[in-house]
């Protein structure tokens, strides 16, 4: 009896684990807790495209998922290191300040972003660099809109932005389509 339970014990297959590489997930399943972030990005890359990217990606890490910003294209005039909005497009426009007349600002410059065409901006999580995007609104006025947001911890609704400093009826009118809370 002692030798067939020998037997038996031999006979079963020994289970061979391999160590799990350094930096991989210890769980049996890929975790889905974070969902990726789906952004288009467009312009002056080599793959332009949709692409996905886990939570916290930066304008950098949706650049090289499009393969790359062109041969043409001032790496210095894209802010590489904001953080992407889920369903936003990423435009990386031309660079190139010689077509701009001198002292002027160029707005195809650098990167542009939306959620898509004709898509309203969301008030309560776009960065200062969004909200540069939209007519009017340059970098002061864009860092009142973020300090008020913060102040008052999101805005209610789009008439809260009346509240910012610079923005008055005029401004206002013509940012309220563009926006939404």
């Amino acid at each position: 009896m002692v030798f067939a339970i020998i037997v038996f014990t031999r006979s079963q297959p020994v289970s061979s684990q391999s160590p799990v590489p350094l930096g991989v997930p210890l769980s049996a399943s890929p975790s889905p807790t974070l969902a990726a972030l789906v952004v288009q990005v467009v312009g002056r890359v080599n793959k332009p495209g949709i692409v996905r990217l886990p939570q916290g990606a930066r304008v950098a890490d949706a650049v090289a998922a499009a393969g790359g910003l062109t041969r043409r294209t001032d790496p210095s005039s894209v802010n590489l290191a904001r953080l992407v909005v889920d369903g936003e497009q990423i435009v990386i426009a031309n660079s190139s300040a010689a077509s701009a007349p001198p002292g002027a600002s160029s707005p195809a410059a650098g990167v542009q972003s939306s959620g898509s065409p004709g898509a309203l901006l969301d008030l309560n999580t776009a960065t200062a660099d969004q909200l540069e995007g939209l007519p009017g609104v340059g970098p002061v006025l864009a860092q009142r809109i973020v300090e008020q947001r913060t102040r008052i911890g999101r805005f209610a609704s789009v008439e809260d932005l009346r509240q910012v400093s610079g923005i008055g009826a005029k401004k206002f009118a013509d940012l309220a389509p563009l926006v939404r809370v």
